[in-house]
């Protein structure tokens, strides 16, 4: 074969002088370049590389409900969500690329593969409570900062494995306890802090009182729904409607409001005396369980669990009442404090407190400053409000009160070695994970 020859002819402009070449040159220079505001980050936008790119774990009612409070940040972007619901899949995915609009939000029915992503650099992980230590270990090992809705974990030696991931892989992680942010308790808590109501010597928390879940049949799996990973590290069970929807009421997948609730005032009370490294030292409680003639639900319907610190200062956790009935109160010896989580309102004595309060502020379903802290620790590499220790200490209370209730005896913990005086109670600090979810 003959090597191919360029013709003359296939030329169709003979070479540039240089004086052609300049004047060409400057014509080009002198034309205006169109460049979107968006893309330097002006108009109040930020540059496409200046955004922290975020991917989502687990889309039902509670991503949904916090999921405005990140696409409100102009530094975020959301990329990819994940869900073993694909119905919850591809309305997640709707409704990330009509905020954005464009098509650009990718799906995976495999959290893992989402983590493999190398642009992702955060995840937001609200999937059912039994999955959230879990996922957050792989998130952390894989390289991803995060923000883990609560409960952090399930029990008391997932939570020690999370901080020490965290740590081991200098993971930025912000728990869902967004009441930290939000300026109705943060003033609560700094008044505490003053010693306005003198010295504190009890903290007063109320939970709702926990439903009941009837018992059910096991039924075929829906359609687009992958049960197996449903479940998760949890044992494996037939498919219940009424146990799969009522989920947070079984000790493999959730442990009732005294978890469920109770560790968002944990949380309040252990930043408020600066112990987000310790923590109590007794458990002591009592409560009604479910009729098990009538239902299959496993925590408390009711209960008064109480804990001291070393120094003397209680706390007593009620479960009781209706939803809208929850508080956190401080009492000490020259008055109290107390807010209302379901309207926000502030309460104290002597009321002269309340004037030292500059603005109502929003309520704690804002959790836009929670989202915030994240990102601009995200940026600074510092610790988040909830950091780990944090959020495994106060998480840890919670659990010790259920372990109590469970065991039907007092308890005495060591905050340091994080074990309890009862072999039996020490056992219920881990749960064997199924198959291949052990971390």
């Amino acid at each position: 074969m003959k090597p191919h020859q360029f013709k003359p002819e296939t030329l169709t402009k003979p070479n540039l002088n240089r004086r052609q070449f300049l004047q060409q040159t400057a014509t080009a220079l002198a034309a205006p370049l169109l460049i979107p505001a968006s893309a330097l980050g002006l108009d109040g936008t930020v540059a496409p590389s200046n955004r922290i790119v975020f991917a989502n774990i687990g889309i039902g009612g509670r991503a949904r409900y916090v999921m405005p409070n990140f696409l409100a940040q102009p530094d975020v972007v959301f990329t990819a969500v994940s869900d073993c619901r694909e119905d919850r899949m591809k309305s997640a995915k709707e409704m990330i690329d009509k905020h954005y609009g464009n098509q650009d939000c990718r799906m995976f029915s495999n959290f893992q593969e989402l983590l493999a992503q190398k642009g992702i650099d955060a995840v937001f992980i609200a999937t059912g409570d039994r999955w959230h230590a879990t996922a957050s270990v792989y998130a952390a090992r894989a390289g991803k900062d995060m923000y883990c809705e609560k409960p952090i974990s399930m029990c008391i030696s997932e939570g020690r494995k999370l901080v020490e991931t965290c740590r081991r892989h200098g993971t930025i992680y912000q728990g869902g306890t967004q009441r930290r942010s939000t300026p109705s308790y943060r003033f609560a808590v700094e008044m505490v802090r003053q010693g306005r109501i003198g010295r504190l010597h009890t903290v007063e928390i109320q939970v709702w009182t926990g439903p009941t879940v009837a018992h059910g049949k096991a039924t075929p799996v829906p359609a687009g729904w992958d049960y197996d990973t449903w479940l998760g590290p949890v044992q494996w069970r037939p498919f219940v409607p009424e146990r799969v929807h009522g989920w947070n009421y079984f000790w493999d997948t959730g442990e009732g409001p005294i978890i469920g609730m109770g560790c968002h005032y944990t949380d309040q009370m252990q930043w408020a005396l600066h112990r987000d490294h310790t923590g109590p030292v007794e458990f002591e409680g009592e409560c009604t369980w479910p009729d098990p003639v009538k239902y299959m639900s496993e925590t408390p319907v009711t209960a008064e669990v109480h804990c001291r610190y070393a120094d003397g200062i209680k706390c007593v956790m009620y479960s009781r009442k209706t939803f809208k009935d929850r508080y956190i109160r401080y009492i000490g010896d020259e008055g109290w404090i107390q807010v209302d989580d379901d309207t926000n309102e502030v309460t104290a004595e002597p009321k002269s407190i309340l004037n030292l309060r500059g603005t109502s502020g929003a309520g704690y379903g804002n959790a836009c400053d929670h989202v915030r802290n994240l990102l601009d620790s995200i940026r600074s590499r510092r610790p988040t409000i909830c950091h780990p220790e944090a959020a495994h200490r106060s998480q840890t209370i919670c659990q010790a009160m259920n372990i109590g209730l469970r065991l039907g005896r007092k308890l005495r913990w060591d905050p340091v070695k994080e074990s309890f005086d009862c072999e039996e109670a020490n056992r219920m600090r881990h749960r064997e994970p199924r198959t291949p979810w052990l971390v």
